[in-house]
């Protein structure tokens, strides 16, 4: 690797990652200022020389979204405007990713908007992980790389030696997802099917596969309200579950949504660090994963111009 021309720069959304990836590279985070006037625009100006180099920024779009969507697009505008070589957006979290289809009249596809707004700020190249839809891949006229960090923390499920294991869909949007996974470790796939009758009204929610006596590990993409996620181990338990787990890749954690875990019947909810935890010395249920190192070799590979396809190729087969 060729570090005089790869650099590692970090906005201000998750700096701890940033200096996670670049001590995996063996590089140091480059020097940047990032600072808001009184109006609260955003300014940006690299401490030293980007000319000819290939830019990584680091920035996952988590609240606040706009600003932290805003001081990327500066970012990359900078660089640019500073004659980098290459550009490559890395967002660990993707946000607008949820609003990524017309699913009623007069609403935005916001997924595809991000898209053009990275492109048009001078983006060369996006790097993510565990995007909300793979269909917005296809929004992007440049090449783009989406992770999952399923490899991880399958290493973690297999740390904890549960026993009598079965992988649980929350909604059928997280089907493939827990099926990657279920298929890995061999175990049984159930399936939580959540229906509202009418608007304001309690879910009623029915589980598809044998979870009775079982040890259960809910699989989803991202945990923002936690409303589906804690709905659906309350169900489980009704159902006999022995245990229920969770585990996902993007901690959003609005709200509540950390007070509502912690009553639910969990034991353990593992999470990622690709959004800072609110408060990392009180971590309560939840158990924090890095993926500094899979998103260092993404990167690495990418600089390097090899292969990234096998990183991903695992998850792309089921």
């Amino acid at each position: 690797m060729d570090q005089r021309t790869l650099k590692i720069f970090s906005g201000t959304s998750n700096p701890a990652l940033a200096e996670s990836i670049a001590n995996a590279l063996g590089i140091p985070v480059g020097a940047i200022t990032i600072k808001r006037f009184r109006d609260g625009e955003i300014y940006v100006a690299y401490e030293e020389n980007v000319r000819g180099t290939d830019c990584f920024l680091i920035q996952s779009t988590s609240e606040p979204v706009n600003a932290r969507l805003m001081e990327l697009l500066i970012m990359i505008d900078a660089a640019k405007r500073a004659s980098a070589k290459r550009v490559t957006a890395v967002l660990p979290y993707y946000g607008y990713g949820r609003q990524d289809r017309k699913h009623r009249p007069r609403v935005p596809i916001t997924a595809k908007l991000v898209a053009n707004l990275l492109t048009t700020a001078g983006a060369d190249r996006v790097l993510t992980m565990d995007l909300h839809a793979g269909q917005i891949q296809g929004f992007f006229d440049i090449p783009l790389d989406n992770l999952y960090a399923s490899a991880v923390l399958i290493e973690e499920i297999e740390k904890l030696g549960l026993a009598d294991l079965t992988f649980v869909a929350p909604d059928l949007g997280s089907v493939k997802r827990a099926r990657a996974v279920a298929r890995v470790f061999g175990a049984p796939l159930a399936i939580i099917d959540k229906r509202r009758p009418r608007e304001n009204e309690a879910e009623v929610m029915n589980i598809i596969g044998e979870v009775a006596g079982k040890t259960v590990m809910l699989v989803d993409d991202m945990i923002d309200t936690a409303g589906t996620i804690c709905q659906a181990a309350y169900a489980l338990e009704r159902a006999g579950a022995k245990s229920v787990y969770a585990c996902a890749t993007h901690p959003v954690l609005s709200g509540d949504a950390i007070e509502k875990i912690e009553q639910a019947p969990f034991k353990k909810v593992l999470i990622t660090d690709t959004i800072p935890f609110p408060n990392p010395n009180n971590l309560g249920k939840f158990e924090v994963v890095g993926v500094g190192r899979l998103l260092a070799e993404a990167i690495d590979r990418i600089h390097n111009e090899t292969t990234v396809s096998s990183l991903f190729l695992k998850m792309e087969e089921f």
